[in-house]
């Protein structure tokens, strides 16, 4: 899936995943507050940074954060709230993860929130974030984590999809580990948390079309009850996911 695929899908969502409070909100902003403090790093990264919470966090602990992400439009509510919340240490450059257009070992830290599911080639992509990382560096990673029941694994990538066309994979914690140590990262630490997602907003936020969350909605009353119980599915359609962070070394 191309960049531009991604990024026309995502141009006319931009001021909702500013304000979503399952972006904007969270323990794992603070562990990335708490990560940079005090460190007196020059130029970091946030890497697919969707509507700019992580950048907006590192901010006033860093020289620069440069926001990177392929959709215009979200570049450009991102440099907006900078400016609202008086952060003028944010800049925007619009890029793939798989193709990015810095030096090598340019950034003292690189941080990816909730967004490697939508990468093309996270390999790729994860090759890149290591090759622009410092080699006294740090990167943190965290994303929606798969099952490792097959059964599961199949139900949730099924009803990501459906909620939104530029999803390619959730990936596990297996393939997490395989994908980082293939880029050249040591996994140093890696936390696990779930996160639930109210049915309403989820499908809101994605502008999700009424046939695709009737779709959804006939699998998940017809689910199984491994599914069921994975998932917390609720009556409403809201569930609880799988979130991991994986923090790594070059």
């Amino acid at each position: 899936m191309s960049g531009d695929y991604v990024a026309r899908h995502y141009g006319e969502r931009a001021g909702d995943y500013v304000a979503s409070a399952v972006h904007s909100q969270g323990a794992d902003l603070d562990a990335i507050e708490r990560l940079v403090a005090g460190k007196g790093m020059r130029r970091v990264l946030d890497l697919g940074c969707g509507g700019g919470h992580v950048s907006y966090r590192l901010a006033p602990h860093v020289g620069e954060v440069v926001a990177c992400d392929v959709t215009a439009p979200m570049l450009a509510a991102v440099t907006e709230e900078a400016r609202r919340q008086g952060l003028s240490n944010i800049t925007a450059i619009q890029a793939p993860a798989e193709c990015l257009p810095f030096a090598n070992g340019l950034f003292d830290a690189v941080f990816c929130r909730f967004t490697t599911h939508h990468w093309a080639d996270a390999a790729i992509g994860l090759r890149e974030a290591r090759r622009v990382l410092a080699s006294s560096g740090c990167a943190l990673f965290i994303d929606v984590t798969a099952p490792a029941s097959a059964l599961a694994d199949s139900w949730l990538q099924t009803l990501e999809l459906l909620r939104d066309i530029t999803h390619v994979r959730d990936y596990a914690l297996a393939e997490w580990a395989e994908l980082l140590a293939r880029a050249g990262f040591t996994v140093t630490e890696i936390g696990t948390h779930r996160l639930r997602m109210a049915f309403e907003s989820w499908v809101a936020r994605a502008r999700t079309p009424a046939e695709r969350i009737e779709a959804i909605r006939s699998l998940q009353r017809a689910a199984p009850p491994e599914v069921i119980r994975h998932f917390a599915l609720e009556s409403d359609g809201s569930f609880t996911l799988d979130v991991s962070t994986f923090l790594v070394a070059p």
